[in-house]
């Protein structure tokens, strides 16, 4: 689900930059980075931890 929103803002940074809205583009990219980042130290604590969070 973290990668998805991840990708979400991904596509809204690469739309903003194309239309040249810069403020946007950074914005979006910046929670594309969180939210990726935040759901791959999720991926790696439930590996660890040998079970799924919910």
């Amino acid at each position: 689900m973290m990668l998805y929103w991840a990708a979400v803002f991904l596509v809204i940074a690469l739309i903003a930059a194309m239309l040249g809205i810069t403020g946007v583009a950074a914005i979006s990219q910046q929670m594309a980075w969180i939210v990726f980042v935040v759901g791959l130290v999720l991926a790696l604590i439930a590996f660890i931890l040998g079970r799924r969070l919910p």
